[in-house]
Order: C-alpha cells, then structure tokens, then sequence
C-alpha cells in the first residue's frame, strides 16, 4: 500500500510502497478516504528535519542530552547508531482521517466492515492507504456523512477539550489568540453553544475569515487598545476565557491574555506557547487560573484506555477523547458547525508532498488541506519484495536469516552484528508498522518486508529467526518458529509465564529429535562480553560468592515494560540478565532465591535484592535499583573465589586480586558481548561449531526470575526445583492449543 513519510534526516517527504498494518485484537482496519494535513504540527515536523545537524540540535535540546548520555555510557560506535537509526527511519506523518472499516479485530464491539468511521492518534490515523486504529480511537459515522469534513476529526478533538477547559456558560465571553485552523473550529463550536467569540490573530487574512464565520468580532492581536476594546464588548468586565490556540515562541500570547480577562478569569492554552507569564500586575491581582489542555481529552497517552480498550466510567469521567471525537462528529454531520469553508486545498496522495511544500513555502494562503484517497482500490499485498541486494561472494545459497520485530535494541545491536556475520543472506523482516519493515529491509538488504509473520515462517530461504518483538509475543513465535523447524534466536526474557515455559520445553525437545535439529538461543549476551571471559579463566571453577548491583534507574509505571501482561515487568524482563551472567561464572544453577523489595507506592517492585543459593554451594546476591544517581554506572561486580578476586565496571573495566599484583583491564568502548553472542550463534546454525548457551541454563535464568516474583509474593524463601508458579493475568491470553497437553483447559 502507499503511505506518506518523511526521513528525519534531510526532511524528504515520499509516497511510498509499505507492508499494510496487520489486524490485532482490539484495532480496526480502516480504508482511508481522506486525511487533514495539520499544518501547524506536521509543518513544524517537517521544518525542523530540514534543518542542519546542528539546527536539529537547537530544536530539540533534551534528546542532544540523551545523545550525550548514551555517548558516555557506551561510547562512540552505538551513539552513531543510535542517531543514525532515527535520522534513516521512514516516519509517519499524520493524526486524524476517515475512511470505511475493512475488518474488525477480536475484542472490539460496535464496528462492522462497511462501517465510515473517522480515526485519530500520531502512528494510527497517519496518511496512508490503510490504517489500524484502537476502537477508542475510532468514532463510527451515520450513513451518508460527509468523509471529506469527518477527516477533522482530531483537531476537532483537540479544540474541544480546550473548551470544556475553558467551563464557559452559555452569554459569557471568549477571546480565541490565534485564528488557524486550530482557533477557527475552537470558533466555531464555541459560537454553537451561545458564547461570545472575539478572535484575534496577526495573520489579516484569517482574521477577516473569522470574522465571517467562526467569531462575532476579530482582531490584529497587535492592534492598540485590545483590552479597552474587549472591556467595551464586555459591559466593562473583560473577556470570562482566553483559549490559545497560537504557536509561537513569544510571551505575547499568554500575557495579552492576562490583560483581556476579568478578575478570576481562565486561561486555558492549547497551542504550543510559552508559559513563563509576568505575574504583575495581571495574573496575581486578578487571581487568574491557567489551565493546560491535554489534546484530545482524557484518555490521551493512557495505554489502558488507547490500547487495551478499557473505558473510564462517564459516571466519573464525563467527556473522555472518544466521547469528544463523538460529540464533534455529531456537531458536524447536524449541521450545527460548518466547516465547508474550511478546506482551501486538495492534494491526491500521490501529490502529498506539495502539499508539504506550500506549507513551508507558503506561496499561498491556506487553512485545511486534505489529502485524497483511491477508496475503491484492492487489498494490497501484505509482503513486498525488494530490488535485491548485490550478491556477497560467501553467501550461500537457501541459507535465510529473518527478523521478526526490529526496534531499537535489534536496530543497534542485532541487526549490524548479523549483517556483518559470513555466509548469511538477510531474507525477510516483519515489524508492527511498514513504515519501519521498510526502513529495515532498506538499510539492512533484506529481500522482502511484511507486516506478517507467516510471511517468514512459511519462507522456505529462511532457516533462522530473530525475534525482537514485544515481551508477550515471545513465548508464541518462539513455539511457531520452532514447530517450522527453525533456528531461533530471541530477544530476553525467553517467555512472561511457567505455562509459556512449559509449552517452550516441550516443543524444543520434540524438535531435537527431529535430524536436523534447531538450535533455541536467548539474548543473554553479557555472557559473552570479553571482560566477563577473562573474568571467568581468572577465577576458574569452584563455588563462589558474587555481589552484583545494578543501578537501573526508573521506568515509568505506565510504560509497557512494567504491564504484567505485555512487559512482564523488570524482573522477569531485565533481572534474567544477571542471573544468567552468575549462571555463566559459576557454571551451576540456582536452587533456591529469597527476595525483598523496597516499598514502593506505584507497586512495581524494581528496587529490590535478591540472594541466591546456588547447587554447587555458591552464593550470590543481585541488589537490582530503579532509584539510583544517573551519574553512577550502571552495572558493578564483584566475585571471591579461593583467594581471588574479581571486579567488574560496567563491562569497561576489570580488576583481579590475588594473583600477585593486581591486573587491570580498560576497554575503550563498553562491550555487554552484543557482537560475539550474534557471531557465535550464527555460527552454530551453520554448522561452525558456535558456541550457543546451554538450553538448560536458559530454563534455569527464566525459572529463576519466577521464583523471584513468588518469593516477593510469600516473603519467604522459594525452592526452584519443580517450581510451579501460576500467572492467572497472563494464562488466558496465551493460546490453548500450544500448551502441553496435560495443561489444556479441555484435559481431564
């Protein structure tokens, strides 16, 4: 299918061929009609990645400091990655269009195919051809409404939770700063529940259209004697509400709102202004509210409700971002507000990207641009092949490697690593969104992209599979992939549950049985760093004692990674790592855990320690802290064995006690082994002799984890022999049919 993205490299804006979005539970596939072009976000998107290297820099200030960051922690060669894989990225643009259902996912109700419906939400409603969009995020239409004016549904969205922020009565007064299209609705719907509207705008041209249609007087916002003009409007009282809707770097907005209002007046900003406001004489002596605007309305940037789908009470919470869509969708299609006059330009898709260019040219006036869709076009193919690579003189022949899932870590760690590897060809990628299955199959060479994973499973070039997909996706690609008979290699944690683990267990050991058995690898790599190597031939083998702390620092609670159901949280999705590296050096397995979390108000149980008790008698101690300085590293280790003693930095620095004088190590980059776990499992798929991690040490990592959770849910000490540890939040969600058998739901 086509979508419209841009790179934020060079700011290039282009039509092009992606993968559809595959239908998920709980989205709704959507034929796009039209789209609104925003002009004053997507134009600022595009502008700024235009812009030099360093006029980038000055845009964004906070993430030059996440640059610097990552460069004094891991050194040169990931921050160029890093950056590199942002600014080479295919990114979407665009929030809000309307379009036909196609097909609805599993847990969604209230939708149909054949179904308009106007969709919402940055990387969902974006100009494409096809779309897949939360429910919530989805508003259906009555039969015969009008698409073209549907597609404002967004910004419609987002100007009426400014004016419910305002808490204006029907008579009273507002003043709207800024007149785009963002004031011209906010205009519009405040006029249709009987308030006063004065605009003000230093743009002439869209002041006098508002005057016309949306405001019942408007203004240069630079005019002289503002405040003596809206005190006469106003029977002497001022203005009741001042709704910005400008963008501007200027204090002028917020403080010309200051003088308009009367006493105990609202200010309520919706724009992108500043917010450092002179307090006298306006702000303190009239005791003026400021209220900030959060988009759409309650709901926004909520995985609950956008994700999962889970409603807020309207006993509670009245007008949520649905219910806006909703309420404004009803606006338009009655007749009540109208916004025909609104839409100045139409472009094609095809012809987008001059859309793009009037924009920041601006070589013509313009307020709403929308872009056109072929509505009756065909399913497009969800794999596209690409131009192929130039042939590698080692590369053999039906030898494939493929990637489910590319993020960030498999863009800077795994991806590079397996392409630099001898003797593999790249085969196929499938990523959440074509956009980014482009962007990889691009910069990788791989020969086909896809939004389906059946689409590499089912390709016969294709002998080994990475997944780097979500936590909670794991445990059923790795059992897909295995029961294909091909060789996996999957991102940490290896499963979320002990059903998953069991399903794993019992699938891998059918498949040794098979000749050609695969190999199941889990990327545990600091196992393989070169500083953890020398550490383990300077201790040599015997029971000992390791104290490992980890300064992880804080994720926020509602962030996937700390959802029971799609991250598994921190100990389950990051604490396998340590464990498995004290797996490594001891070369036994714990038998027992205790563990004790910090209190911690938002439940999350990532600042805790963890002692383990290890078969051959070692004993060692994980001290694991979310709540730690950023300026101090992030990984420490220490280990006593016989007289010696070891210490390790971050995988930049080692130290060894008791071999006389003591020797140390530095490396200029850090090396967590990223690049040697790659090139050592590709070996071993082809027959190289590779050295792969143990399948035993991956169960005993994984079981480990669990009985962490079950020790912190007894406060006791947990046997992790024959550990049974159930996770009725996760257990429906994973699918019956690749379950043991004595562990289906239809067993006697």
């Amino acid at each position: 299918m086509k979508q419209l993205t841009q790179k934020l490299k060079d700011g290039v804006v282009s039509v092009i061929e992606v993968p559809p979005p595959r239908l998920t539970p709980g989205m709704v596939l959507v034929r796009n009609h039209f789209s609104l072009i925003s002009a004053g976000t997507e134009g600022s998107t595009v502008s700024a990645a235009r812009k030099s290297l360093i006029g980038k820099a000055r845009e964004r200030p906070q993430q030059v400091r996440q640059v610097l960051e990552i460069f004094k922690q891991q050194g040169p060669t990931q921050t160029y990655r890093a950056v590199m894989k942002k600014l080479d990225t295919y990114s979407p643009l665009g929030y809000s269009s309307a379009g036909e259902v196609i097909e609805v996912g599993s847990n969604v109700r209230g939708f149909s195919a054949g179904d308009l419906v106007a969709c919402a939400g940055a990387g969902y409603a974006n100009h494409a051809e096809i779309v897949s969009v939360p429910a919530h995020l989805c508003v259906k239409l009555p039969a015969g409404a009008d698409l073209s004016l549907a597609a404002y549904n967004t910004l419609g969205a987002i100007a009426l939770q400014g004016i419910r922020q305002a808490d204006l009565r029907l008579g009273e007064t507002c003043v709207v700063i800024g007149l785009g299209l963002l004031g011209q609705l906010t205009g519009l719907m405040l006029k249709a529940s009987g308030i006063k509207v004065i605009g003000l705008d230093i743009n002439p041209r869209v002041v006098d259209i508002a005057a016309g249609h949306c405001a019942d007087l408007a203004f240069d916002s630079e005019a002289p004697g503002l405040s003596e003009i809206v005190a006469e409007l106003t029977d002497g009282i001022g203005a009741d509400a001042v709704i910005i809707t400008a963008a501007t770097h200027s204090l002028q907005p917020i403080n010309l709102a200051g003088q308009l209002l009367r006493p105990r007046g609202t200010v309520v900003v919706v724009g992108a202004v500043p917010t450092g406001f002179d307090r006298e004489p306006h702000f303190y002596r009239k005791e003026l509210s400021l209220k900030m605007s959060c988009s759409y309305g309650p709901g926004r940037y909520d995985p609950n409700y956008e994700e999962k789908g889970l409603d807020y009470p309207v006993g509670y919470v009245r007008w949520t971002e649905n219910r806006n869509m909703r309420a404004f969708q009803s606006l338009v299609h009655s007749g009540r507000i109208d916004l025909s006059y609104l839409t100045t330009h139409r472009f094609k898709l095809d012809e987008a990207p001059a859309a793009y260019d009037l924009i920041l040219n601006r070589n013509e006036e313009f307020l709403g641009i929308l872009l056109e869709y072929d509505a009756a076009g065909a399913h497009p193919e969800r794999r596209i092949d690409m131009a192929p690579p130039k042939p590698r003189r080692d590369e053999p022949a039906g030898r494939g490697i493929s990637f489910i899932g590319a993020g960030s870590y498999a863009m800077s760690h795994l991806l590079p690593n397996v392409a630099a590897c001898d003797g593999v060809s790249l085969a196929g990628v499938v990523t959440s969104t074509g956009t980014s299955s482009r962007t990889v199959a691009e910069k990788f060479g791989f020969r086909f992209c896809s939004a389906d994973e059946r689409d590499v499973l089912e390709d016969e070039a294709t002998d080994t599979v990475f997944i780097a997909t979500r936590h909670d996706s794991h445990a059923e690609f790795v059992l897909k992939a295995l029961e294909k008979g091909k060789h996996v290699f999957v991102e940490k944690p290896l499963c979320l549950t002990p059903d998953e683990r069991d399903a794993i267990r019992e699938v891998y050991e059918r498949a040794q049985l098979q000749p050609s058995a695969p190999l199941l690898m889990v990327g545990f790599n600091r196992r393989y760093a070169p500083l953890a190597v020398r550490l383990k031939e300077a201790l040599g083998a015997g029971p000992m004692c390791l104290m490992y702390r980890v300064n992880a620092g804080p994720i926020p609670p509602d962030s996937w990674i700390q959802d029971v159901e799609l991250g598994g949280g921190r100990i389950v999705g990051e604490i396998c790592h340590f464990v498995d590296l004290m797996i490594y050096l001891t070369e036994s397995s714990p038998e027992s855990v205790y563990a004790a979390a910090m209190a911690d108000p938002e439940r999350t149980e990532d600042t805790l320690a963890i002692t383990l008790s290890f078969v051959d008698g070692s004993v060692g101690t994980i001290l694991y802290c979310a709540n730690g300085a950023k300026s101090l590293a992030k990984e420490y280790l220490e280990v006593y064995r016989a007289g010696i003693t070891g210490i390790l930095r971050d995988f930049r620095e080692l130290e060894i006690h008791g071999c006389g004088r003591p020797k140390r190590e530095r490396l200029f980059n850090q090396d967590k082994g990223q690049k040697e776990m790659v090139r050592q499992f590709v070996s071993a798929t082809q027959g190289r002799g590779g050295r792969v991690i143990p399948f035993a040490d991956i169960l005993a990592s994984t079981d480990t984890t669990f009985a962490v959770k079950e020790s912190l849910r007894t406060r006791s000490a947990v046997q992790i022999d024959g550990l049974r540890v159930f996770a009725p939040e996760r257990e429906s969600r994973f699918p019956d049919s690749l379950l043991p058998a004595e562990r289906r739901s239809d067993s006697a």
